[in-house]
């Protein structure tokens, strides 16, 4: 499975596909890190970074899964089994973990002080929450689970902003609370919330790989 999960990376990076992801990732960052940050908004701007690249994270995941021939999916199916989805999640996770690690450098070096260790640990974990979000997001809406690209792009971006939405109504519980890690963040609340919040955030992403699982055990 290593093996495999390497394939799948060098492929992804081979078929050039994977700068999409990228080149949106560093716009992204030249957006929003143009000035430096001033002190007293680290926690907040980390809490920003991780809900605004949940898309970015969505693309590079769809994309990588896509990325593979229908007809290479099956040699890979017949010689690992089920086990090949979870191969494909883990090489799109580990891609998005390194575009988190080029977002979080480009935060720091921004920044006009000197964050509290505790504040980094939240931040760390914050993105790879968003990674989980945006991976499992990207699964659901790859070709194996949508064969039309225009309907995969468009539920992509309707999810993302359902999750959105969903945070800012009275309903938030329905959702990934992205709203609700940026408000308390900025609001210096985060981190005595912080562990009901991670598990809160886990519970989505966790059924919708669920459901991708179940999904790819009745189609190729």
């Amino acid at each position: 499975m290593i093996a495999l999960t390497r394939f799948r990376l060098a492929a992804y990076v081979r078929s050039h596909r994977a700068f999409q992801p990228l080149i949106g990732l560093l716009v992204l960052l030249a957006i929003l890190y143009g000035a430096p940050l001033p002190p007293g908004t680290e926690l907040g701007a980390m809490a920003d970074s991780a809900a605004i690249l949940i898309p970015v994270f969505a693309w590079a995941a769809r994309g990588l899964l896509d990325n593979e021939p229908d007809e290479q999916r099956m040699i890979a199916i017949t010689a690992v089994g089920r086990r090949e989805a979870v191969v494909g999640l883990g090489a799109a996770w580990i891609f998005n973990a390194g575009l988190a690690a080029i977002s979080f450098a480009a935060l720091t070096l921004r920044l006009s002080a000197r964050p509290e260790v505790a504040a980094v640990l939240a931040g760390v974990a914050l993105h790879l929450l968003a990674i989980l979000v945006g991976t499992t997001l990207g699964a659901l809406t790859s070709r194996p689970i949508l064969g039309s690209p225009a309907a995969s792009t468009l539920a992509l971006l309707l999810g993302y902003l359902a999750v959105l939405l969903l945070s800012l109504s009275g309903l938030p519980w329905l959702t990934v609370p992205l709203m609700l890690w940026m408000r308390e963040a900025h609001q210096g609340e985060l981190l005595a919330h912080f562990p009901a919040l991670a598990a809160w955030s886990l519970l989505w992403p966790l059924i919708g790989l669920a459901a991708y699982g179940r999904l790819r055990r009745t189609r190729p």
